[in-house]
């Protein structure tokens, strides 16, 4: 008995989204001015609050200057796997100019050899960053494609649920409100860096002093520092408010300072404060030096940046073998589906993209409407094949459309290339 046929990969489109305001898309920075996110509740440092220039706002210095990419993987049948992350025009011309070729014709099963092909032909401008979160976008379409031609769920093609329901917690501007929603914990942004002096130093233990007070001393509460700190800095501020139950200090330093992040943890030894980062590290690569290095508690890979689902699960499986917990950054469905299938990670985050941080509204804004939002403490998914969310293309363009004929001729490259003839030793 032979297995039934299956699709080939027909073309793949990308698509970009940026400026539509409350409407951010897969860019969770692209919001009003006023938005909390944006420094509208409180101040948020960042690596440019050293500039007074651009200190104010996060947008001010162009923080979602690139906007959206949503890639589509179109196979033989019809069927349309989605995938999305932040590059927006930039990150279109590389998925249309160059990966497209690694794609279309192959079948939507080998995820391994089209992720490894895309990765490899762009090492010489790429590794991390925008290539790789172009990369990102296009992997989490395959497994989109390959989970809706198999009708099966994302998780379920990963190996099953790990667990039967998902804890999650909020970034949020109101740790207060998230309680009341029933998240199981809230992390907030820490207002000022080094470049405030003492008194910077002062005001962000009385700021989260205040929220600890209004949330009680049991409800766990984080801080993320998003790359504003230094090694001293760091060291400081985790001790001051270790004696107000800080949960854990994220992302204190800039992603390249890996010596840094090993001096924190050294200068930490006994200090209750859980250390994490990973947010902007890119590949198995970047996090095996985290990991191998045992700087940190927590590793929180963005699903939609650090390579998608395939590069994604190969960092679990690294931190499962140090012990370390994997929390990843953001990316709504594509971050769960991976959750719920790996047993170390064991709680999810949501990012509240409500302007006042008030109310549980879509990560991935209107792109999809049938995101589904936590409730009661817990992310449940829907009984869908895929990532199982629907794509509104209504704020969509293609920039660097592909006629039929040009996907075709990738496709036939690919379906028409030689098989090896002659048997040799691989290495």
């Amino acid at each position: 008995m032979s297995c039934k046929p299956f699709p080939k990969i027909k073309c793949v489109r990308a698509l970009c989204q940026q400026g539509v305001g409350s409407d951010q898309g897969a860019d969770c920075h692209d919001v009003a001015d006023t938005h909390w996110l944006n420094c509208g509740l409180a101040p948020v440092a960042t690596p440019m609050s050293v500039h007074a220039q651009y200190s104010q706002t996060r947008k001010s210095w162009g923080i979602n200057a690139l906007g959206s990419l949503v890639v589509e993987v179109e196979a033989d049948d019809g069927t349309v796997g989605v995938g999305v992350t932040i590059g927006g025009e930039p990150a279109c011309y590389i998925v249309e100019k160059h990966l497209s070729r690694f794609v279309e014709g192959q079948d939507p099963r080998d995820v391994e050899l089209m992720w490894d092909q895309m990765f490899r032909a762009s090492l010489n401008y790429g590794r991390k960053g925008l290539p790789v979160q172009a990369i990102s976008a296009v992997d989490l379409a395959l497994w989109d494609l390959l989970g809706k031609l198999r009708g099966e769920p994302v998780y379920a093609l990963l190996g099953g649920k790990s667990k039967d329901r998902l804890p999650v917690y909020s970034t949020t501007g109101r740790p207060d409100i998230a309680k009341q929603l029933g998240f199981v914990g809230a992390k907030i942004p820490c207002p000022y860096g080094p470049s405030d002096g003492d008194e910077g130093l002062r005001k962000n233990v009385q700021f989260y002093k205040e929220w600890r007070e209004k949330v009680g001393p049991d409800f766990p509460l984080s801080l993320d520092c998003y790359m504003a700190l230094t090694v001293p800095y760091a060291t400081r501020l985790a001790r001051a408010l270790e004696p107000h139950g800080l949960k854990w200090m994220e992302e204190f330093l800039p992603p390249d300072c890996y010596d840094g992040y090993k001096q924190v943890r050294e200068n930490l030894r006994g200090c209750d404060v859980l250390l994490t980062t990973g947010e902007h590290e890119y590949t198995r690569y970047g996090f095996r030096q985290l990991l191998e290095s045992r700087c940190v508690d927590i590793i929180q890979p963005d699903i939609t940046w650090l390579g998608g689902i395939t590069e994604a699960r190969r960092v679990v499986a690294m931190a499962a073998a140090t012990d370390t917990i994997v929390i990843p950054h953001g990316s709504s469905v594509y971050s769960y589906h991976l959750q719920y299938a790996f047993s170390n990670c064991p709680v999810a985050e949501y990012i509240n993209m409500s302007h006042s941080a008030d109310q549980l509204v879509p990560y991935f804004g209107g792109l999809f409407p049938d995101e589904p939002l936590p409730k009661g403490g817990f992310i449940d998914l829907p009984d869908r094949p895929g990532f199982g969310v629907t794509l509104k293309k209504d704020n969509l363009t293609r920039p660097y459309p592909r006629t039929d004929e040009e996907s075709k001729r990738q496709a036939d490259a690919n379906i028409k290339r030689p098989m090896p003839q002659t048997a040799k030793m691989p290495f």
